[in-house]
């Protein structure tokens, strides 16, 4: 669902609807972090909990289902852009070079910082800014069509990256049309499009 707090921070817990179409991915985040926790207060396993953000860049399956890859297959292949609702909820997109490297820094934490620490672009766009950088950045006929929004589909994301940057030193450098130029580029040779 949607988050109360804007941007989420570290001991934001979520607001989830637990019977809900979504529930099984958004608790299934919880429980690991509960596990992991656990496993370190009881038998001393070293942890480490990064909550990562909308991902994104070459490599990614065509049909995973993120809102990345169908803009960019459907705008390669020329068919309607599928937005659900008016394209306004936003996400935070990150580079997949930006997340490896904030994964190394945590990796190479003191074993006491255990996380969570949120790894993510604190820029926010709306999924239609999106649609429109994937359509003009392939060169693209693609329109636009608008279906229901998804039930307990969170109206926004984006992530406060203080700890991040105080803990880490870290924060995203690739911005979203340069990290999206490199991702077209990879589908562009993919042979199943």
């Amino acid at each position: 669902g949607d988050p109360v707090i804007h941007p989420q921070t570290e001991s934001y817990w979520g607001n989830v609807n637990p019977i809900g179409i979504r529930s099984c991915y958004d608790e299934g985040k919880r429980c690991a972090e509960t596990l992991f926790m656990d496993y370190y207060r009881q038998n001393g396993v070293k942890i480490k909990i990064l909550r990562i953000f909308n991902t994104y860049g070459p490599n990614m399956h065509p049909n995973d289902g993120r809102v990345v890859s169908n803009f960019i297959v459907q705008a390669l292949q020329n068919k309607d852009i599928t937005l659900y609702g008016a394209g306004n909820q936003t996400r935070s997109f990150q580079y997949i070079d930006d997340l490896v490297e904030g994964m190394v820094r945590m990796m190479g934490t003191d074993d006491n910082i255990t996380g969570p620490v949120n790894i993510g672009n604190p820029h926010e766009f709306t999924i239609k800014e999106l649609a429109e950088k994937v359509v003009k950045l392939t060169g693209s006929s693609s329109v636009f069509v608008n279906r229901e929004l998804p039930m307990d589909d969170p109206k926004q994301r984006q992530p406060d990256i203080s700890m991040a940057k105080e803990l880490l030193g870290w924060k995203p450098n690739t911005d979203l049309d340069e990290g999206l130029v490199k991702t077209i580029s990879y589908f562009k040779n993919l042979e199943q499009l």
